[in-house]
């Protein structure tokens, strides 16, 4: 499937532009460790990387937004997570080359993503600003009054960029992102090789084309 070139492609960035799943899964380990508990085998961590701390710390402890050690647990998980920030971080493969190509077709590109500025700003830093990759916007969790799904984060990247919601894409390995570009009235674009659940594959979640790597998104450019 092809599709009219649109005039900027936003990007989730966990799961999507970048495999930060090395560093968000050693940040639990240690946590894990701090408590006496053993560690968890990376898959399992992984498929949730997406969720950031609320993903991470269900997945490890059984814990949800509810419970009274969450707050404690999540703050000692950003401690762990900041100390290791871009250890192990990477573009996935293909991205620098997707970027590079969107760049010459006059194509902008942005990120937007559910992870706080504070942590998402040192990894852009050093992946795609230092390697002379710089977005369009970066767009974060914070920076408006509500995260994905909303449409919202994704509203002010459009903002940004002077475009109307229509002539964007929106790439993400999330159902959220998907539902988000669809609240938006962007295109959605599913990934699969980023980070979900096994028993919920992105070609159930009503995307119009999901890519298989990070060279398919461009692939799907008329």
């Amino acid at each position: 499937m092809k599709f009219a070139a649109p005039k900027a492609i936003l990007f989730d960035f966990d799961g999507t532009l970048a495999d930060t799943a090395p560093d968000l899964v050693a940040a639990t380990q240690n946590l894990l460790r701090a408590q006496g508990l053993p560690a968890l085998p990376y898959a399992v961590l992984r498929q949730v990387c997406s969720s950031g701390a609320r993903g991470l710390l269900g997945a490890a402890f059984g814990l949800t937004r509810d419970d009274a050690a969450f707050e404690p647990m999540r703050q000692g998980f950003l401690r762990e997570y900041r100390a290791c920030l871009t250890q192990d971080t990477r573009l996935f493969d293909g991205v620098p080359e997707l970027l590079k190509a969107l760049t010459e077709r006059s194509i902008a590109w942005g990120i937007v993503t559910n992870k706080a500025t504070d942590l998402t700003t040192p990894i852009v830093q050093h992946l795609l600003f230092d390697s002379g990759l710089p977005p369009a916007t970066v767009v974060c969790g914070d920076t408006t009054a509500h995260a994905k799904p909303h449409p919202a984060p994704l509203l002010k990247a459009c903002a940004d960029l002077g475009l109307a919601p229509q002539d964007c894409w929106y790439v993400g390995d999330d159902r959220r992102d998907i539902q988000a570009a669809q609240a938006a009235g962007c295109l959605p674009i599913g990934v699969s090789f980023g980070y979900h659940p096994e028993e919920d594959p992105p070609q159930g979640w009503g995307a119009a084309a999901v890519a298989a790597s990070a060279l398919g998104v461009l692939a799907l450019l008329a």
